[in-house]
């Protein structure tokens, strides 16, 4: 589903990216992780258009070369982005969030219409997968933090993509909300191709099955949670060591 070769990303001479080679397989749930500055989100950000690399490739779909589309284009092509802090209209309800994420679909931009019975097979669908179906009328506004993160989740299966990006979609959640985000994720993957940046440790231990790790913009170690928090290099270099877990 997407292959990154010697990816090179950098503002006003720091670079972020440093010849990254990454592949990730279709219908896989991977992790990323790293601290601050690894280059996690900035590789989000070059995956959904948002920043251009100086060099390198990232195909996307056996054949298109991403670094060349814009993001509305990436957007129709089937990639989706969670950004970390939710970004909903408090006081339009669930339903209403995903008929303005339909819009984009159609050929002239509309808020609100008539809606097909396609679209509301969609819509329902994909609140169900979310577990806001009896939450649809309820207004952002009044939804818990892990409500709103699900609800964008939601935003984004309804334009059918093929490959999600999650930037910290458990950030600021309670226990219970984590779990059912981690399950959410599984239940996804398959179908989709997911691509997730955590910092929650914890989090990545339960529901992850292939972690990359990365370092100052590089892959520094790719393989299972335990492989990963095994590797010498990986306790010594970059994450430290904490009782000989990664922290």
């Amino acid at each position: 589903m997407l292959k990154l070769d010697d990816i090179t990303l950098g503002f006003d001479g720091f670079i972020v990216l440093n010849n990254l080679n990454l592949s990730v397989y279709r219908g896989e749930l991977r992790f990323l992780i790293g601290p601050n500055g690894a280059g996690k989100t900035t590789l989000l950000d070059m995956l959904s258009g948002k920043v251009r690399p100086q060099a390198g490739t990232a195909i996307y779909d056996d054949d298109i070369d991403i670094t060349k589309q814009p993001e509305h284009k990436l957007v129709r092509l089937g990639i989706g982005r969670k950004f970390q802090t939710p970004a909903v209209y408090r006081s339009l309800t669930c339903y209403e969030h995903l008929e303005v994420a339909l819009g984009f679909r159609k050929p002239v931009p509309a808020l609100f219409g008539t809606l097909s019975n396609s679209e509301r097979e969609r819509i329902d669908a994909a609140l169900e997968v979310v577990g806001l179906t009896e939450r649809a009328h309820v207004t952002a506004g009044a939804l818990s933090h892990g409500e709103q993160q699900w609800l964008e989740i939601a935003m984004l299966l309804v334009q059918d993509p093929k490959l999600l990006l999650l930037d910290e979609p458990v950030a600021g959640m309670t226990g219970p909300e984590r779990e059912k985000t981690g399950e959410l994720l599984h239940t996804l993957a398959g179908d989709r191709t997911i691509v997730v940046t955590e910092h929650d440790m914890d989090f990545v231990r339960r529901f992850s099955n292939r972690v990359t790790v990365l370092h100052l913009g590089r892959v520094l170690k790719e393989g299972t949670m335990e492989e990963v928090q095994g590797d010498e290099t990986v306790m010594d270099v970059y994450l430290g060591r904490t009782d000989g877990e990664l922290s």
